[in-house]
């Protein structure tokens, strides 16, 4: 298999090859195409992924789209489903969703091993609409990040964001120390 440059740099980044990683690596790739940007200096680019797998290793890696930065958005769906908007296209985004038959299935391939290879194999050489399905989408990206002040929790002492601080019993708790207290 002939492996990308930039998909082998992401790999270098993620901690090995998989097709997870290139499951997103094909997606970012497409939108970032339709959007007609390469990657993120700072928050210009938002990405809303509904999944926490090795896809969205390939999304930070190639799009620059970090929780960090504050352009990285996680919904726990658990599809892999990745929307990217540009701040310079305000209310619209391009939603880039796998489609159910993308990858062969543990019915058409019992082995696991010779399943992954085949799902590589596919990932990097099928056309992408046979892959995804693509659409523009009415999107309003979060506001862009801000820096919040940090108050010591009054019963750990560990400074905490005062937007997280929790009023309990007069005092200004972090969230743990707060459930922790009942």
């Amino acid at each position: 298999m002939d492996i990308p440059e930039d998909l082998s740099a992401a790999a270098e980044f993620h901690g090995h090859l998989c097709p997870g990683l290139t499951i997103g690596y094909r997606a970012t790739r497409e939108a970032l195409d339709r959007i007609g940007v390469s990657r993120a200096y700072d928050e210009e680019l938002v990405c809303e992924v509904e999944n926490d797998s090795c896809s969205v290793d390939a999304v930070q890696f190639l799009a620059g789209c970090t929780f960090g930065k504050g352009n990285l958005v996680y919904r726990d769906h658990g599809k892999q489903v990745f929307t990217f908007a540009s701040r310079r296209r305000p209310g619209k985004a391009i939603r880039v969703s796998l489609k159910a038959d993308a990858l062969p299935s543990s019915s058409e391939v019992v082995d696991p091993s010779r399943r992954r290879e085949m799902a590589m194999e596919r990932l990097l050489t099928a056309p992408v609409e046979e892959l995804f399905s693509i659409a523009e989408v009415d999107y309003e990206p979060p506001a862009e990040a801000e820096i919040r002040v940090s108050l010591p929790c009054e019963e750990c002492g560990e400074p905490t964001m005062e937007t997280r601080l929790v009023e309990k019993g007069g005092r200004r708790l972090c969230i743990p120390c707060s459930q922790a207290l009942g």
